[in-house]
């Protein structure tokens, strides 16, 4: 990981090292030996940033079992016991999607308001800065500002935008989008859709659409990333579990991290969900993503 990328990722974090790392550290600092009391408060710390309860009480038990054997008196000792369990658990996931040939089709899946269109366009930045070839697809034909908020971040980043017409249909437009993207040559094609988790029925069929047109055209892999909103919390976990159910979700990006203290839901959707993390989003800038690294995250929380 470069030093910016560590920065920013840093910078994306800070209220979640205050919220875990830094009150651990205080909750250790203020007696003189680790007893009970304190491994309640640490615990307490790390259920209510969201790691998730029975992660939290296997931690505890660990560091319990450590002080029984006379280590892990000081603050050292137990924050690296809580970082190698929690990278432990980012681990303990299936394993990312890899491409090794070919062109990527990336559907990307999530309710309205997590920021998955922003999200869309920090990826195409990304796939950009390495040199790849991009192109939009704005399938979430039911919102005509998802349609125009697109194309603005298309205008912004110098990539074109296959659409269409408001209610028009998303499967049109993906195959347009795929014809497009293989005559011009396109390495990322990145598919917008719609997020109306109120009326799952439809919204699943609707994307089950989607993929079986992708997976039609031989010349691109589908990859199906989940957009959740780090700042919902367990809400986020409770949409990542409702997609899971009907699509199979690859890899989840997680934005808006740098605006909770709670960044522990990470480590509670690989420990409930086993989907790894591929992104975070660390901020508002097109450039404020990062691609997620098990240890520098833990590093950077405990």
């Amino acid at each position: 990981m470069s030093v910016n990328l560590v920065d920013k990722l840093t910078k994306g974090l800070k209220r979640s090292k205050q919220f875990i790392g830094d009150r651990i550290e205080a909750a250790i600092s203020k007696k003189e030996a680790i007893d009970e009391e304190v491994l309640d408060e640490i615990e307490e710390i790390l259920i209510s940033a969201d790691i998730g309860t029975s992660l939290a009480l296997e931690i505890i038990e660990k560091i319990r079992k450590d002080l029984y054997k006379g280590q892990g008196e000081d603050v050292v000792l137990i924050k690296k016991k809580i970082e190698e369990e929690l990278f432990l658990t980012l681990l303990d996931v299936k394993e990312p999607p890899s491409v090794p040939t070919g062109k990527r089709a990336i559907m990307v899946v999530g309710v309205n308001g997590v920021g998955k269109t922003t999200t869309i366009a920090k990826l195409a930045w990304l796939s950009k800065s390495y040199g790849h070839g991009v192109l939009l697809a704005a399938a979430d034909t039911f919102r005509a500002a998802a349609i125009e908020q697109l194309v603005v971040w298309g205008n912004r980043l110098g990539v074109d935008v296959i659409k269409n017409q408001p209610g028009s249909d998303p499967g049109a437009v993906v195959y347009n989008a795929l014809k497009a993207a293989s005559a011009r040559g396109i390495d990322d094609l990145y598919i917008d859709t719609a997020g109306r988790l109120h009326n799952k029925e439809h919204l699943m069929r609707e994307l089950g659409k989607i993929k079986r047109i992708v997976v039609r055209e031989k010349d691109f892999h589908l990859i199906t990333l989940l957009v959740l909103d780090a700042t919902t919390g367990q809400n986020a976990l409770n949409q990542a579990k409702i997609f899971s159910q009907f699509v199979n979700v690859d890899g989840i990006v997680l934005s808006k991290i740098d605006g909770t203290a709670k960044g522990g839901i990470v480590v509670s959707i690989a420990k409930e969900l086993k989907i790894p993390v591929l992104y975070l989003g660390v901020g508002e800038k097109i450039e404020d993503i990062v691609a997620f690294d098990p240890s520098a995250f833990v590093r950077a929380i405990v």
